[in-house]
């Protein structure tokens, strides 16, 4: 039986699927060496390379995360706030409401009180004019 292209030239048959007839402790070829030594280097520079990017867009995402939790504890502040504020002035409105309802019924009184002057000064006007025709008849 022949050799298999998937042999080794030192070891025999192995499950490699490379072509490559290298061996680590055997003398070779100083330019492949180097071709591999570069080769190498490349990878491990795309690989790092590749691994970079997404590290970046996770430390974005790191600091677009910290300003979202500062921007919502801000909102949370103003929100508390503005509760605060909110109860107090409900608080400050239920005080004034009794006052509230005598100024209703205060205008409601004076409207009334006007309506009786208009009638009074109606009354007095036609009570005037009578006594100036009884005065003149004399």
């Amino acid at each position: 039986e022949g050799a298999g292209v998937t042999d080794s030239p030192k070891k025999g048959p192995t499950l490699s699927t490379s072509t490559s007839s290298f061996e680590a402790l055997d003398p070779h070829d100083p330019n492949l060496s180097r071709l591999a030594t570069k080769m190498f280097q490349k990878t491990g520079d795309f690989i790092s390379s590749e691994l970079t990017g997404p590290l970046e867009d996770y430390r974005l995402l790191e600091n677009m995360n910290r300003a979202t939790i500062s921007k919502y504890s801000d909102m949370q502040q103003i929100t508390e706030n503005l509760s605060a504020s909110t109860a107090e002035m409900n608080a400050k409105l239920e005080e004034l409401m009794p006052y509230l309802v005598q100024i209703d019924e205060i205008d409601a009184t004076i409207s009334k009180l006007e309506v009786a002057a208009y009638k009074l000064d109606a009354y007095s006007q036609q009570l005037e004019a009578k006594f100036k025709s009884l005065t003149q008849k004399k």
